[in-house]
């Protein structure tokens, strides 16, 4: 499958967000049949919130900067894997019985690599943090397993009857995606003579000799399993509310929504004075419960004299994640007689979206006027109010 521009957008945006991390391929195992979830198709295709299960680790692993993603798919599973993964850039390999010839032909697709990340499509929310540990994992060790500990005591059936205990401290859960040095990994998979269950990758470079190091995992990355895996959860959701208003004067340059318009008179203000995105700035930290925009930027600091009001809502939208939340959507309106908001819409919309990195669907802008009544009515100044929904990670 060609992609991507989608694909492309994810790239560049974790890397202006976060370090770029060592080159990978990663490899994506999509074969099997999940008829335990109770869906009406194979689990790994189902919908999920929002999306197909598979799409997410797929997004995922580009947005962590993964040089090349091979999926494999079930036999007869093309049309489904295309349809879920519409846009995407990826390369499908038609799985095998098991998931170890599964893997193993995904890695025969690869030419070169140096490391390789081996992920359950089962396995949908990955954490950037749990990548980025697995990969500095390898500089020491040919393989890297992200772990949980076991916090439930362990108890030893024999026909229906306790006859022992597991020590679980030392005990963990195997989660993945699973690191690898890519030819040690290769390796380990053309040489494997266990059997038809390898388990996992981990098992598969163990037998071959290999070291592989526990790194911590994340209960992000919980296996979907079952039914009720499935069901929605009401999500946490939060709203904020922001207002403000700037007065309009003559030798100001007009800064409105982060774009510059041509106007006889513009916003006064110790910042650029761009009411627009200072609303949206309030409406976000008042989601997260992080103030008002004075708290951040006072005006009574000179820094800020001047200032591009983008580095405003730079550092909201950075509260929000480092909250453990992401942007549902922002509404906007502004409320003036002049300038005429339409012709420049598109454009507010577009620099809204990129400020805050999210589609541009999520963003709307809206204007009204007072029927010249009030300031805004006699050209005085323009007033904006947003609402922002943010959604816990």
């Amino acid at each position: 499958m060609r992609c991507s521009e989608n694909g492309k957008r994810l790239a560049g945006k974790a890397m202006a967000d976060h370090p770029p991390l060592p080159s990978f391929a990663a490899i994506v195992v999509a074969a099997g049949k999940g008829v335990r979830a109770g869906q009406p198709l194979p689990k790994q295709f189902a919908i999920w919130r929002g999306k197909p299960v598979v799409r997410h680790s797929v997004e995922a692993l580009i947005a962590a900067g993964a040089s090349r993603v091979i999926v494999a798919i079930p036999p007869g599973g093309e049309e489904l894997a295309r349809e879920a993964l519409v846009g995407m850039e990826v390369s499908l390999v038609e799985g095998g019985t098991t998931r170890q010839e599964s893997v193993s032909k995904a890695l025969g697709t690869i030419d070169a690599a140096e490391f390789v990340l081996i992920h359950d499509a089962a396995r949908p929310d990955v954490p950037r943090a749990v990548i980025a540990g697995l990969l500095a994992a390898l500089d020491r060790h040919q393989g890297a397993i992200p772990t949980l500990p076991v916090v439930d005591s362990l108890a030893i059936d024999t026909d229906g009857v306790m006859t022992g205990a597991a020590n679980r401290d030392v005990l963990r859960r195997v989660q993945t995606p699973q690191a690898f040095r890519f030819a040690a990994i290769r390796d380990a998979h053309k040489a494997w003579t266990g059997g038809q269950d390898a388990g996992d990758d981990a098992q598969v470079l163990r037998a071959h000799g290999g070291e592989v190091a526990l790194v911590e995992g994340d209960k992000r990355l919980k296996k979907l399993t079952f039914a009720e895996d499935f069901v929605s959860q009401t999500p946490d959701v939060r709203t904020g509310m922001g207002f403000d208003v700037h007065r309009l004067v003559a030798g100001e340059e007009l800064w409105l929504g982060g774009i510059r318009i041509e106007h006889d008179k513009g916003l006064s203000g110790h910042s650029d004075a761009d009411v627009a995105l200072h609303t949206i700035v309030d409406a976000l930290l008042g989601a997260v419960a992080r103030g008002d925009i004075g708290d951040h930027f006072p005006p009574s600091d000179p820094q800020w004299k001047g200032a591009s009001s983008d580095k405003f809502l730079l550092h909201a939208v950075k509260l929000v994640g480092e909250a453990g939340y992401r942007i549902g959507n922002i509404d906007l309106t502004l409320i003036c007689e002049e300038p005429k908001i339409g012709p420049h819409r598109e454009a507010m919309r577009a620099r809204i979206a990129e400020l805050a990195g999210v589609d541009i669907d999520r963003i709307s802008v809206k204007a009204t006027t007072t029927e010249r009544l009030g300031f805004p009515g006699r050209g005085e100044g323009i007033a904006a109010q947003a609402i922002a929904t943010v959604i816990r990670n």
